[in-house]
């Protein structure tokens, strides 16, 4: 592809970044509510968790499926109808009586939450030159970043009370992923009209064949699989480990949301390195090794807030790198970056369970959380041997 931007990329990206903000603004009003709606449905602790869980492991059995029909189907069709089911599903959730209505619901829009996260890769794959990939990419993780952090420090404080709980935050929440959804339709159309509806003309078959076959693809399921046991496991378990260590709550709380910053600065700075530089297997071995060595110190207890920023820096450069690179391996590159990106999350995922999982089920055997942590420290040594190993 010639070094240039093709024309309306620009403006996909800003509502496709849009589109990511009210879906994770959607995925994690849940979360940031889950005491109230656990109290007024009657539920258990453990239907409660499964709630909580309930997307990230919906990825797990989904995402090579919809990386294919992202591939067949292209971005904007695939993306936009996330967006449809996201939004339906979300508004659902507002009327959900039980558990099994919500999970249901909440299943749903996990699915449609896997047309959004590979369509955007998808995306910027076909319309960015490889030189932009990195910063396109964190663009749309900003938007990500964004609808997190409005969910906690925006809907469940300011915005539903003054609805009136969490149903009708719910409701309006679903009708504007809805009316994103329509506007995303309405762009991609008038945007994109010299573009080939389709992604792709590979068979399923052959898709997976290639990406399956690529060592260097394996390589990057490692790295991803690593880096979703680290992100989420302390992002679920770091007050926690905190609180074991004497921090009080507010101090647990205000460390919690600088891992969360620490990201958005790794994810601004680390991929418009790496686009300058062009080295994008040293930006992801560098990333590995900060995170490397702040799991390292935060294990030894030697101290608490710069093991949580490096373990953050490290964590926003890994996450647009392992949806950019697939596009730069030989034998997969913007036709099947759709499946690629599946791929590594679908592994990557039962990460995402274990990271929280493991420090949890070893502080109960052992009556301490260290062990947890090294078990984390020892997956980001395998991350760092296997971004060496990278030939991009």
């Amino acid at each position: 592809m010639p070094d240039r931007v093709r024309p309306g990329a620009v403006g996909l990206l800003a509502l496709g970044s849009l589109g990511y903000a009210v879906m994770t603004l959607s995925w994690f009003s849940l979360p940031a509510y889950l005491p109230t709606i656990t109290a007024d449905l009657g539920l258990t602790e453990t239907q409660a968790g499964a709630l909580a869980g309930a997307v990230p492991l919906t990825y797990v059995p989904v995402a090579l499926v919809s990386g294919l029909l992202v591939d067949r189907l292209g971005h904007r069709r695939t993306l936009g109808g996330g967006l449809v089911f996201i939004g339906f599903a979300h508004l659902g959730r507002s009327y959900a009586e039980g558990f099994l209505p919500m999970l249901a619901l909440t299943v749903l829009l996990g699915v449609g939450g896997t047309g959004v996260t590979f369509g955007l890769p998808k995306l910027v794959a076909g319309l960015f030159p490889s030189s932009r990939v990195g910063v396109a990419s964190t663009v749309y993780l900003l938007g990500s970043y964004a609808g997190t952090a409005a969910a906690f420090s925006l809907a469940r404080p300011v915005v539903g009370p003054m609805l009136g709980g969490w149903r009708p935050l719910f409701r309006l929440t679903g009708l504007a992923v809805l009316g994103v959804a329509l506007l995303w339709a309405l762009a991609a159309v008038m945007l994109a009209r010299g573009e080939s509806a389709t992604g792709g003309t590979d068979s399923p078959v052959a898709a997976l064949r290639e990406v399956f076959a690529s060592q260097p693809m394996r390589l990057l399921v490692v790295v991803g699989f690593v880096y979703l046991l680290v992100a989420h496991g302390l992002q679920g378990m770091l007050p926690t480990v905190l609180d074991a260590r004497g921090v009080t709550p507010a101090a647990a709380a205000r460390i919690t949301t600088l891992l969360v910053v620490a990201q958005v600065v790794g994810v601004l700075a680390i991929p418009a390195a790496s686009d300058a530089v062009g080295h994008r297997r040293a930006a992801l071995v560098g990333s590995v090794a900060l995170c490397t060595l702040g799991v390292a110190t935060l294990t030894a207890g030697v101290a608490t807030l710069l093991p949580v920023l490096l373990v953050g820096l490290g964590l926003g450069g890994i996450s647009p790198l392992i949806r950019a690179l697939p596009a730069e391996i030989e034998g997969i590159g913007a036709e099947r970056t759709g499946v690629a990106v599946g791929m590594v999350f679908a592994v990557g995922e039962i990460g995402g369970f274990l990271g929280p999982f493991a420090i949890g089920a070893l502080g109960d055997l052992t009556g301490s959380f260290t062990p947890g942590l090294a078990l984390l420290g020892v997956g980001t040594l395998a991350a760092l041997a296997a971004g060496a190993a990278l030939d991009v």
